[in-house]
């Protein structure tokens, strides 16, 4: 399965190899969206219950998985996956607080430990191509891409790693009523989840959400949870009102990009005002080609928030995708202005800069791709990004680097020994990028023995 790039949204393409046939749908694939707004509201959500548990909100990485099904899980050490379908079903910001409460108590209570530590470090394509039971080929699209699809082997195989002791479970469901206490947070919309899951017990195991399947239930297990909520002094905090928007618009976003045009449209009518219901269809005009309508209901939210970083990044990807990369790159450079750590809007912002072809414009862009891959050195999406910049000065060596650290990353050996190489020969002897380059030709001995041990 392909999904081109839509607005905020980016995806970076990996492909099921050939030995690996899905046994099941929910393998499939599994896609993971790029999308600077939903990880930083996911992030906002979880970092004080990441600090509450002791844990560096910074050193937990958050993960959005596009897939209907309710289902929320970590892996490898502190990853933490979120499914749309949660996102999109949830009736509040509280109830995914919860979610995200539960599977911190898991990372804190060290119920991760059947994946051996060398996953735990491992890349997020190669941890996933573990959980899921095959190793996956990662074939990039275009340098600007930024999310991934996995495809993977049997979802008894995933489940069989992920899935949890009834004992792990409650230990988990009181971390996380604690964690919610110590935040001054209700437990109600964790209480109102569980309910939810009630309610999948009573279905076959083919139409159970994949978090039943995984994570067992119990009447003991919800009914402390909603003793809890009798008892404690914080069931009645209302959710601030930052909180209630971010969720509103995540949802309104999810829908527009996921579903169609014409879904998106029926479910948030023209009737209906609200600011999220505008950002949704205004991505739904967007996808229809029908800028006559998007441009104006986008100019509408900037006109109410001009300094809103997510509005301003829509308008100039709807300006960028229609062509219009002048206008769009002035939309990017303020996106970026606003949230200067996002290295996925520095990372658009370089596509941009690049796509305009200005000389002026190439320095910016390498400084930029730098930033982000100091953030996010795993993306080969931006490794080719700055390929082609370097490339574009004529700087070589520099260029085979970044070549290089791509291949790698897409389990390509001998295109990263042939970069490496090159890299190599045309450096000074004991120069950073000298250095780099044996890096790169260690790490090549080291794939090569991977990849041999896997066939």
């Amino acid at each position: 399965m392909i999904i081109r790039p839509l607005a905020a949204f980016a995806f970076l393409i990996m492909s099921l190899g050939a030995s690996l046939a899905p046994e099941t749908s929910y393998a499939a694939g599994i896609n993971l969206i790029r999308d600077a707004e939903i990880e930083n509201n996911i992030r906002t959500f979880a970092t004080p219950v990441f600090q509450a548990a002791g844990l560096d909100p910074d050193a937990v990485n958050i993960y959005i998985v596009n897939d209907d099904s309710l289902n929320a899980f970590v892996a490898g050490g502190q990853n933490l996956f979120i499914n749309t379908g949660l996102i999109m079903r949830s009736a509040s910001a509280n109830q995914i607080i919860g979610v995200i409460a539960h599977e911190t108590g898991h990372i804190a209570g060290g119920h991760l430990s059947r994946l051996k530590d060398a996953h735990s470090r491992s890349s997020v394509p190669a941890l996933l191509s573990y959980v899921l039971g095959g190793a996956a080929t990662l074939a990039t699209g275009r340098g600007d891409l930024g999310a991934a699809i996995v495809a993977g082997g049997a979802g008894t195989s995933m489940r069989s790693f992920l899935n949890y002791t009834r004992g792990q479970e409650s230990a988990a469901d009181h971390a996380a009523l604690s964690l919610l206490d110590q935040t001054q947070q209700s437990a109600r919309g964790f209480m109102e989840f569980m309910q939810i899951l009630e309610d999948q017990e009573l279905l076959s195991s083919n139409n159970q959400d994949p978090y039943v399947q995984s994570h067992p239930l119990s009447s003991e297990r919800i009914r402390t949870i909603e003793h809890h909520v009798e008892t404690s002094a914080y069931s009645g905090r209302e959710t601030p009102p930052a909180y209630v928007e971010m969720q509103a618009r995540m949802k309104a976003k999810l829908a527009a990009f996921i579903n169609s045009s014409g879904r998106t449209l029926r479910t948030y009518k023209e009737t209906d005002s609200s600011l999220e219901a505008r950002y949704a269809r205004s991505i739904a005009y967007y996808r229809k080609a029908d800028l006559d309508h998007a441009l104006p209901l986008i100019d509408g939210l900037l006109s109410e928030r001009p300094t809103d970083p997510y509005f301003i990044e829509l308008k100039g990807q709807i300006l960028y995708e229609n062509g219009r990369l002048q206008d769009a790159l002035p939309y990017y450079q303020k996106a970026s202005d606003l949230l200067p750590n996002s290295a996925l809007i520095r990372s658009l912002l370089a596509s941009v800069q690049l796509g305009l072809e200005d000389e002026k414009l190439i320095d910016p862009a390498i400084e930029n791709l730098r930033f982000a891959i100091a953030k996010e050195p795993q993306s080969p999406g931006i490794w080719r990004q700055l390929a082609i910049a370097y490339g574009r000065q004529g700087k070589k060596g520099e260029s085979s680097l970044a070549l290089a650290e791509e291949a790698l990353l897409n389990g390509k050996p001998d295109i990263a020994k042939y970069h490496g190489g090159l890299a190599e020969r045309l450096f000074k002897n004991g120069s950073r990028e000298w250095l780099q380059s044996q890096d790169i030709l260690l790490a090549v001995v080291d794939l090569e023995r991977r990849l041999k041990a896997g066939k």
